[in-house]
């Protein structure tokens, strides 16, 4: 499977990591996490979750506040729960 906007596919041979890592950058701020194909249960249940975890944080921070031009410290927060608990 190739990368997609804001999911990029590691396949590295030489690590113990294979999945998918979800970047998501808005207001000079930067959210990552990575899905682990062994932790989901294979490459295309990995997307799956990490694309659900996608479309959820565009949406809070699509409907977030700003401050002075930056997400605020609550979006930040939430964003952050919303991606530990996917």
């Amino acid at each position: 499977m190739k990368s997609r906007k804001n999911l990029t596919r590691f396949t590295y041979e030489t690590t113990a990591f294979q999945g998918w890592r979800l970047c998501l950058s808005k207001t000079g701020t930067t959210f990552t996490k990575y899905f682990s194909d062994k932790k989901y249960g294979g490459e295309r249940k990995a997307l799956k979750a990490a694309d659900g975890a996608l479309n959820e944080l565009r949406e809070l921070l699509d409907k977030s506040r700003k401050v002075n031009g930056k997400l605020s410290k609550s979006t930040v927060v939430k964003a952050q729960k919303l991606l530990k608990s996917a």
